[in-house]
């Protein structure tokens, strides 16, 4: 359930920051460590987004 949860949530963008403390970890490190498939999804969104604004 946790994956599922974590998964949802980060698929839906939500901040990596606001997942840890929904699922209670003290901060993003083990967040990022053990959902990392997860959650890279979201990091790759993020660079396609910054690599479409800094586009040359």
């Amino acid at each position: 359930m946790r994956h599922s949860f974590v998964s949802l949530l980060s698929d839906s963008g939500v901040p990596i920051e606001d997942i840890s403390r929904l699922v209670g970890h003290r901060n993003t490190v083990v967040t990022e460590t053990v959902y990392r498939k997860q959650i890279r999804p979201v990091l790759m969104q993020g660079a396609e987004a910054m690599d479409e604004i800094f586009k040359s």
